[in-house]
């Protein structure tokens, strides 16, 4: 439950300090005053969105803080999922700062705006008078009957699998996708890799090649050219390596008559023998130059093919062209590897869809067996509240698709009179019919629920008299086993309040501030007194308001 609420250097509050206690607390207050400005502070700790218009004095920042009595709801495991210090009374702080950033506290360790959510999810229920339109809403009204079937764990375990059934959907999406993408490319990467891999390219010297197959258009020549040269050194009868043997002889014949000459006639010896291998080296190599047209042709298609290829895939390297083939072939497994995975998540797209489906029937057969239970429950509640012919209709209509929430989807239809037909809330329901309607929901499964605190703003708009005092009499039996917080403008509610929370305006330094106090019982019988008369309560109206205290 609420135990105490700071707030400072918010809207029209400089700052109060404010102490909840358990039953039922009545707020009061003239329009204006800042009665609802109380539950835009509360909802700042429940998470909602702030900006800087909610500083009263832009120059501060503006603090909100709520101590909750926390102990008998089973939270220990939520704060040591969540890794936060569990105290049996929680604090929650929220900051906002002059540019507008707001952090969030419990029990002094930083959290993030959906912990701050989940966590006072379970503490504290804030019906604003807006949320009286939530009841033509198919979310809360399917969560209405969530509640009273009482299978959360089932609820808890759909949600799960319908998060990983829509996961594997965008993944079957995504693949599809690209696989729709590939497929466009697939031909052409085929043809690509075909063509790479026909041209049957080796990780070889390029230059080798060019090299062979330009020896070879020359071969012929280069053989007249060898054989010629040969023949010029030892062929025919007048050649260079006869006249030089004649020379050595000669000088070989007088090496003796000078050192000198001696040594020429060796140098010449050394240059004959070196000729003379020379010549040996020619010919035997000229015998290796053969001319060969096939594979001079062959040389030729394998390099017109490479030029092609370069030329094409604008590169310059026998390597460069194998990156691409190796990159094309990538691709084409990518696009079999695709193919697969495609095969493998509808696999385990279906096993969850089968699994959900279930699930989805499991819960709507146990929303259809409470229906008449609510049903019953919300009529006699409403005749308690002067509705005695008024009923709820609950129609469960079944999807054809999967949703968050199961096969269902929900409405509520209203008849407020007998044998009057049912019809769309919105369509039928008054404003007061509603605000019945609506506190008769929530009293009802606030009996389910391990929610502490409910607070409700003005839900008695509509109705007066005895509806109101019913009214109040059912936000008392409420009160019994949650903490009830409720804002009225009417004295019969407010007389049934256990606590009341005075909310009024004061003047200071030129500037308007709004306060809370505490009522005395003498302050109640002002006030009440106050709200059942016009200017200056009067004698019968502070007796009536005694009465109403008595009662």
């Amino acid at each position: 439950m609420l135990k105490h609420l700071s707030i400072q250097n918010y809207a029209l509050i400089d700052k109060v300090e404010i102490d909840f206690s358990d039953g039922l607390t009545i707020i009061t207050g003239e329009t204006g005053a800042g009665k609802s400005i109380l539950l835009g502070a509360l909802g700042l700790i429940a998470g909602n969105r702030a900006d800087t218009q909610s500083l009263q004095d832009k120059t501060k920042k503006c603090i909100v803080e709520a101590s909750f009595l926390i102990k008998d709801y089973s939270l220990k495991n939520f704060f040591a999922v969540q890794e936060l210090d569990y105290e049996n009374i929680t604090n929650i702080r929220r900051e906002i700062n002059p540019e507008g950033k707001s952090r969030a506290f419990v029990n002094d360790t930083p959290v993030t705006l959906s912990q701050l959510k989940e966590l006072t999810e379970r503490l504290i229920d804030i019906h604003s008078q807006h949320q009286t339109l939530t009841l033509n809403g198919s979310e809360f009204q399917l969560s209405v009957i969530d509640i009273y079937a009482q299978h959360e764990e089932l609820l808890t375990e759909y949600e799960s699998k319908f998060k990983s059934f829509k996961l594997f959907e965008k993944t079957l999406n995504d693949l599809l996708l690209r696989e729709s993408q590939a497929k466009k490319e697939l031909d052409y990467f085929q043809f690509q890799f075909n063509e790479l891999e026909e041209a049957n390219l080796k990780a070889c010297k390029q230059s080798e090649m060019e090299q062979e197959l330009q020896t070879l258009n020359n071969s012929e020549e280069i053989k007249l050219n060898l054989s010629k040269t040969a023949f010029g050194l030892n062929g025919g009868e007048q050649n260079i390596l006869s006249s030089l043997n004649e020379i050595k002889a000669i000088l070989a014949s007088f090496a003796k008559f000078k050192p000198e000459i001696n040594e020429l006639s060796s140098r010449l010896n050394s240059s004959y023998i070196e000729l003379k291998d020379i010549c040996n080296e020619l010919e035997s190599l000229e015998q290796d130059f053969i001319y060969n047209p096939t594979r001079i042709e062959e040389l030729t298609a394998i390099l017109d093919t490479i030029y092609r290829l370069q030329q094409k895939h604008q590169v310059k390297t026998i390597e460069e062209l194998l990156n691409i083939k190796e990159e094309l072939n990538n691709k084409l497994l990518d696009y079999s590897s695709l193919e697969n995975d495609i095969e493998k998540t509808t696999k385990e797209l279906d096993i969850v869809q089968k699994t959900l489906i279930a699930l989805a029937k499991k819960i709507s057969a146990n929303r259809k067996k409470v229906i008449p239970k609510i049903e019953k429950d919300i009529a006699s509640l409403l005749s308690s509240l002067s509705m005695p012919n008024a009923q709820l209709k609950i129609e469960l209509i079944e999807l054809e698709l999967l949703g968050a929430k199961g096969l269902d989807k929900v409405n509520f239809l209203f008849s407020a009179n007998r044998g009057g037909d049912f019809k769309d809330l919105n369509k039928v329901a008054s404003g007061g019919e509603l605000s019945r309607l609506m506190l008769s929901i929530k009293s009802l499964i606030a009996q389910l629920t391990a929610l502490p605190t409910i607070i409700f703003d003005e839900i008695d708009t509509g109705v007066s008299g005895d509806v109101a005092d019913k009214v109040g009499s059912i936000m008392n039996l409420m009160a019994k086993s949650m903490q009830v917080i409720t804002i009225t403008h009417l004295p019969q509610i407010a007389s049934k309040g256990q606590n009341h929370l005075f909310v009024y305006k004061e003047d200071k330094q030129n500037k308007t501030f709004s306060n809370i106090k505490k009522l005395s019982e003498d302050g109640r019988v002002q006030e009440i007194a106050k709200m059942l008369s016009t200017g200056t309560p009067t004698a019968s109206a502070i007796k009536n308001a005694e009465e109403l205290l008595k009662n």
